[in-house]
This record gives C-alpha cells, sequence and structure tokens, in this order.
C-alpha cells in the first residue's frame, strides 16, 4: 500500500468522523429546547473531536480548528452557520484579545527571536561543543538534559524553551531521537515545576487549595497544606524517576524504542513526514561565518533571562511592599504575573543578546534585529497552535465539559479509593482540555469537601492525598495532551513533530499513572508516602527491565543482524 494512498484513507476517515458528528449533534438538537444549559454528553464532543482527527490525520491545526467549529455549532444549538461565525468573532478572537494569551503568544514570538539571535553569535554551538567534551554518548546528554531540567524549577514554559535549545546540538551529535529529547524535557517541566517550593503554578494552587477551605468553612494554612501534599504527589515523582530509570538503564519500549533505533542506527532524528516545531532559524549550528564561538554569547543570555524571570515575578507580586522575608517573598511569588514577568525577561535577555552581538562585530545592529524578527516568524505555527488550544478549552468551558466529566464520578465514592478515583478522573479531565489550571480549577472544589466529608471535617492524610491526586492528575493531562500548551511548547523546544513527541511519550506517562494509582489507594489506606515511593520506583524500574529493549549500539547492530 502506497503513502498516498493511506494518506486518503485517513482524510476520508477523518471527513466520515465530522460529518457522522454533525449529523449526530444535529439529531441531537431536532427535538431539543430552544435554549441548552446542561449539554451532558455532547460537552464531550469538542475534546473527542481535536485528539481523534490529531492521531488520524496527523494535522493539529486542522483538528483543533475543526474541533472549536464543532463545539461552537453545539453552543448555538446545532446551528453550523451559525458555529462558524462564533467560532471566528467569538473564541478566536477573545483568545487572541485575552491579555494573558496575547502577553504569552508575544512571549513565544520573543522567545524565537533570542534563540535566533544567541544560535547567530555562535553562543549555542560553543555551549553545545563544551557539553559534547563531556557528554561522548546519548546515555551522559540525556543525564544532562534531565539535570539541568530539574535546575530550571520555577517556570515550565521557561524551563522547555530553555533547555531543548541549550542541549538539542548535543543530543543531535549523540543521536539521540528528537522524540526523547522532547520525553525528557517535557517530563522535567510541568511535574518540577509543580512541586517547588517557589514557582507561578504553586501559587495558583494554593489560590485553589485556600478557595477549596474557604467552601467548606475551614480554616488553616493553604501554602502549608501544599508542603503536605509533596510527598503524595506520586505521578510527579514517578514522572521524574521514570526518565532517570530509563536514562540509566539504557532501555526504552513502545514507540519509543523504534524512534530510538532510528536515530541511533540511521542519524534520522525525527520521522520521514515529520514537521519539527522549530526550524533553521533556531539551529544552534546556524551560525555566522567566521563568528567566534564563546560560551558567553549563550550563558550570558540565559543567566539574564533566569535573573529577570525570577526578579519580575518577585515585582509583580509586590515584593517592593512584602520585603525580603521568607514569608514576603512566598506571598510574592503567590501574586505574581507570570505571564509579563518572563515577557518582560525575554525582552531583555533578546535586547542583551543583539547589543552583544553588534559590540563583538559579529552582527550589525540591522543584521541583528533582521535575524530576531526571522527568528519570531519560525514560532508562528506554534503560536497558532496555541491559539486554537486555548480557543478549544474556551469551547468546553462553554460546554461544561469538565464539570461533566467530575460529575461523573457519581455521589459517594469509598475513601479507600477516592484519591485514585479523583486522580484518574482529573487526568481524563486534564487530557481532555489540555490545561492543568483549568482542571486544578474545577476539581480540588469538588474533591476537597468530599474527602472531609469522609473524615468528619478533619483535616488529615486522606484530606492531603486527595489534594495530590487532583493536582497530579491535572499534571498527567498538561504532560501528555496534544492539545496542552507544556505540550507544545516541550515539542517545540527540542524541535520535534508534535504528535510524535505525543505517541512516544504516551506508553511512559500511562505506566507512571498506573502506578501512581497503585500508591494512591495504599495512600489512602494509611501507608505512609515515604514507604510507597521508594516501592513505586523499584515496580517502575522493573517494568522497564522486562518491557524495554536495550538502544545500546552494539545491541541495535546485533538485532538489525550487522
Amino acid at each position: 500500500m502506497t503513502t498516498r494512498t493511506v494518506s486518503n484513507r485517513r482524510w476520508l476517515l477523518a471527513a466520515a468522523v465530522v460529518f457522522a458528528t454533525l449529523f449526530f449533534v444535529q439529531f441531537a438538537f431536532a427535538e431539543g429546547d430552544e435554549e441548552v444549559v446542561n449539554y451532558g454528553v455532547l460537552s464531550l464532543v469538542t475534546p473527542i473531536i481535536a485528539i481523534v482527527l490529531a492521531f488520524i490525520t496527523k494535522q493539529v491545526v486542522l483538528s483543533l480548528t475543526t474541533a472549536v467549529f464543532v463545539g461552537a455549532t453545539i453552543v448555538n444549538n446545532g446551528n453550523p452557520f451559525e458555529g462558524f461565525l462564533r467560532t471566528c468573532d467569538t473564541f478566536f478572537v477573545n483568545t487572541v484579545t485575552d491579555s494573558w494569551n496575547a502577553t504569552l503568544m508575544l512571549f513565544i514570538l520573543a522567545v524565537g527571536g533570542m534563540i535566533a539571535v544567541m544560535s547567530k553569535m555562535g553562543g549555542m554551538q560553543a555551549m553545545a561543543l563544551a557539553m559534547a567534551k563531556r557528554a561522548k554518548n546519548g546515555k551522559n546528554v540525556m543525564l544532562m538534559t534531565w539535570v539541568l531540567g530539574l535546575i530550571i524549577f520555577f517556570e515550565d514554559i521557561a524551563n522547555s524553551l530553555v533547555v531543548g535549545p541549550t542541549m538539542r546540538p548535543v543530543s543531535d551529535e549523540a543521536k539521540v531521537s528528537r522524540e526523547k529529547l522532547s520525553y525528557v524535557i517535557d517530563s522535567t517541566a510541568g511535574p518540577v515545576v509543580d512541586m517547588a517550593l517557589i514557582s507561578s503554578w504553586v501559587a495558583y494552587e494554593i489560590g485553589m487549595i485556600a478557595i477549596a477551605f474557604t467552601s467548606v468553612g475551614f480554616e488553616g494554612n493553604a501554602y502549608g497544606v501544599f508542603i503536605q501534599t509533596l510527598p503524595y504527589r506520586f505521578y510527579n515523582i514517578f514522572a521524574i524517576a521514570m526518565v532517570l530509570i530509563i536514562i540509566l538503564m539504557q532501555r526504552d519500549y513502545g514507540p519509543m524504542y523504534d524512534a530510538e533505533k532510528r536515530a541511533r542506527l540511521t542519524g534520522k532524528l525525527y520521522a520521514d513526514g515529520a514537521k519539527p516545531m522549530m526550524s533553521k532559524e533556531m539551529d544552534a549550528m546556524n551560525v555566522v561565518e567566521g563568528a567566534p564561538l564563546r560560551i558567553c554569547n549563550a550563558v550570558v543570555p540565559i543567566l539574564t533571562f533566569i535573573f529577570v524571570t525570577v526578579w519580575a515575578l518577585w515585582y509583580t507580586g509586590g515584593g517592593m511592599e512584602e520585603g525580603f522575608s521568607l514569608t514576603g517573598i512566598q506571598n510574592a511569588f503567590g501574586n505574581a504575573d507570570a505571564a509579563s514577568s518572563i515577557f518582560y525577561a525575554v525582552l531583555f535577555a533578546s535586547i542583551v543578546s543583539i547589543v552583544m552581538a553588534v559590540v563583538q562585530k559579529i552582527m550589525t545592529l540591522r543584521e541583528a534585529i533582521d535575524t530576531w524578527l526571522n527568528g519570531c516568524k519560525e514560532l508562528l505555527l506554534t503560536v497558532t497552535i496555541l491559539m486554537l488550544a486555548w480557543s478549544s478549552g474556551d469551547v468546553m468551558d462553554a460546554l461544561g465539559t469538565g464539570t461533566y466529566i467530575s460529575g461523573l464520578v457519581g455521589g459517594a465514592v469509598p475513601a479507600l479509593i477516592l484519591p485514585a478515583v479523583l486522580f484518574l478522573v482529573s487526568c481524563v479531565v486534564a487530557f481532555s482540555t489540555g490545561t492543568s489550571y483549568g482542571t486544578t480549577a474545577i476539581m480540588i472544589p469538588i474533591a476537597f469537601p468530599m474527602a472531609m466529608g469522609l473524615t468528619g471535617g478533619d483535616m488529615n492524610s486522606l484530606c492531603v492525598a486527595t489534594i495530590a491526586a487532583v493536582t497530579c492528575g491535572a499534571i498527567f493531562g498538561d504532560h501528555c495532551s496534544p492539545i496542552s500548551d507544556t505540550t507544545i511548547m516541550s515539542t517545540m523546544g527540542s524541535a520535534a513533530d508534535l504528535m510524535d513527541h505525543v505517541r512516544t511519550q504516551i506508553p511512559y506517562a500511562v505506566t507512571v499513572a498506573i502506578v501512581a494509582t497503585l500508591g494512591f489507594v495504599l495512600a489512602a489506606a494509611g501507608v505512609s508516602p515515604w514507604i510507597i515511593i521508594p516501592v513505586g520506583i523499584v515496580i517502575l524500574a522493573v517494568v522497564v527491565r522486562v518491557l524495554g529493549k536495550s538502544i545500546k549500539e552494539e545491541d541495535l547492530l546485533k538485532e538489525a543482524g550487522q
């Protein structure tokens, strides 16, 4: 069967799915009320369409656009004409004009410009060559990537867009697949930031916990409860540990093994037909001819970016008023404007990069600005996908998708399985909607009262484990959903294909989720998390040993019969 035939069949299948869905929507509204408030099972149509079409066509833009259109049609009582108009003038326009979204889109474009200038100056190549001397093989390269991912803990977006471009040239030299690189980056972004004592994500979660406290009339320290949940964040901990196990054992399974085998034996870093989300303008080897290879040309802008980000998070959160005490710093980060902070940082770092390029006479001012603008253009696809992902989230909010999914849990759930059930529901909600923030906002106000009801109003380990389970479920979806901004960012940072990244990462994420589910059951039974964590890590190691195949070059050659 030819590639063209397979492609045609995929498009026919995709078209059939869309038309069948629209027919179902028309049928559902045929005898319905003039105005629908509770959409029920129809609220699941948008995420299902987005995910199914993405896997069938591998065209994320088309899949998300179609999903938004179908959802808008449902919101407008099955009228496709009104659905098309509202898709354009309501969901797309509102997404672009939202201040948070607009700031983040500008930030992404500016990151492209900064990386392009750094690459042209030779800073990225110099850093890559310096690291390559220490990392002689793929194992060491991935280990260094894992460590760097742990270090940049304060913002997941910054994590993906600093670690990826820094380590990509080194991993390319070691013939590590882009799928593997994006997996390591993704697994040390959200899971790490979600557990950092000071980060923008943590600030949001503390706010949600405080709201949950208010809803049941409980008086407590939200930040203190957050600290208590850290040992119970089994998915996050196991996801980070899983990466280290995979790296040290040098074994992979599922689609990731095929990707690594391809890269190690043929040197093809991504599959045929793949569409890397970062192209030549941000290639670390795209250096101005004759430019001196100086590590400072990468280190200075990166450190500037990190320093200004931390300072801006403190400043925008009212740090001047809060002071420099630990509590003051925590409060400042809790009230910070994360989007504006990272935007300030990347613009300042971009200016530093341009000035360095001009002062060293590597580029003229005009050339440096043109390079920066060209780098911005290269991330237009990423911005487009994010805009569509946010639009689909707005549609699902209008349909009540998250509330409907969480409501399927039902009323009384036994205490023994409550954290596990809420973890799995949060996984589904987050994977379907692509947002950890939205999932946390939906689930914590539901989960905490359920736990408090089972404990008679006492804040005990069940309540703590339940809160941790919800946040972990949110991270699972944010970690591997194709419509998640974090998934998109890690794909962009590693210059991988989005759907290839999702396809190869999901088996690992599901493995971790299964072990984490067992952990939540044991925690609800009263087992200490300090016992669950090492046991879970051992289980993951056994799974990798049993299911995984060696990716050492000598073993791959032996298997290939060479």
